[in-house]
């Protein structure tokens, strides 16, 4: 959270500071509270279809399933029987996936969303937007269970949220962008638009470095144990495609321009940190380096329409950009597509098996 609030403040204006930082602070509270209440259950309870008078469970493939049941059966505010130490402990780690959905979307539409919406959205998110397309995943919902029901290879598999939590944040970022607008100031009366510098750039670098080390939390950590043979390679793998986005986006950038871009750079390693995130613990090393490499270098090759995207929906910190269609560009989707498809890319390479490490 604190590096999410880093760079969205760095990148956006002195006199939005503290209105920026604050969604930021506060979305985790709202965020949370929702997922308290209703979403934890929802993503990861399962569904009481006895409780409706139904035999068999007809929703049980939309909600999920899990060791207690959804509804006043348990499951609300973590109450029944089934919370246990450990199942305490998985909701609490699962917060952190939750509160990334919610904040992506406080860096497009920073210096321009109303409190009361903000407001809204944190509790909506956190209870209702992301346990859904939780549950439909790593719940065990439909998604998951299309390795039985359409003979899908393994279903669906992201390991640590590419598709899950980046895809799902990047919508509702371009989503929010394209029904608030663009900031003002950002257009002239002629048409031409105007570029609108971030008023702390140091502030947003180490807010992406506090990112980076942050992602080992999501990725290395989703093993759930630091003694897992996979937890060095999600670690590893993690570090290399953060490393490769940011020195591809420095030598795009350094070629066209003549000098590095810092913002730039910033979001070439969180293109490669969320394109990893999905096959992250399965992959081998040099497959780690092509993903971080080639995305940035692929989406660099329409940077000038990705900046048409920031002008267009004024989106201050690239959050778009990053968590909503760098990825998708480099799996050779349309550019509509990939405004609607983050961590899409690292999905792909889970999917197809590409760099995959045998087992031995």
């Amino acid at each position: 959270q604190a590096g999410f609030a880093l760079v969205e403040t760095g990148f956006c204006r002195a006199k939005h500071a503290a209105h920026v930082v604050a969604t930021n602070f506060a979305i985790f509270g709202l965020g949370f509270v929702g997922f308290y209440f209703v979403g934890f259950a929802l993503a990861f309870g399962g569904f009481s279809y006895s409780a409706f008078g139904m035999d068999t469970p007809v929703g049980s493939a939309l909600i999920g399933s899990g060791d207690w049941v959804f509804a006043w059966k348990g499951g609300w505010a973590l109450a029944g029987d089934a919370m246990t130490p450990a199942v305490l402990g998985f909701f609490l780690y699962m917060v952190a996936f939750m509160d990334t959905v919610a904040t992506i979307p406080t860096g497009s539409m920073a210096e321009r969303w109303r409190w009361g919406s903000f407001v809204g959205w944190g509790f909506f998110c956190g209870s209702i937007y992301y346990p859904v397309i939780a549950a439909w995943t790593w719940g065990g919902g439909w998604l998951a269970k299309t390795w039985s029901t359409m003979s899908l290879g393994a279903g669906y598999v992201d390991f640590a949220g590419s598709g899950v939590v980046h895809m799902v944040g990047g919508v509702a970022a371009l989503t929010g962008a394209l029904a608030i607008g663009p900031r003002l100031g950002k257009f002239n009366a002629d048409g031409s638009s105007n570029t609108i510098a971030g008023h702390h750039i140091p502030m947003a670098m180490l807010g992406t470095f506090i990112l980076l080390f942050g992602w080992f939390g999501f990725n290395a950590a989703s093993t759930f144990a630091a003694t897992d043979v996979q937890f060095a390679t999600a670690a590893t793998n993690t570090a290399i495609a953060g490393a490769f986005g940011a020195v591809a986006a420095m030598l795009y950038i350094t070629r066209k321009t003549g000098k590095p871009d810092p913002g730039m750079m910033a979001n070439g390693m969180l293109a490669g940190l969320v394109a990893i995130t999905a096959p992250c613990a399965f992959v081998s090393p040099w497959a780690a380096a092509v993903i971080g490499k080639n995305l940035v270098d692929a989406a660099s090759a329409l940077e000038e329409s990705q900046s048409k995207v920031n002008v267009v929906f004024g989106d201050s910190a690239g959050i778009i950009e990053d968590f909503a269609s760098k990825s998708a560009v480099a799996a050779g989707i349309s550019k509509q597509a990939a405004l609607e498809a983050a961590g899409t890319y690292g999905n792909l390479f889970q999917a197809f098996g590409v760099g995959r490490e045998q087992a031995a």
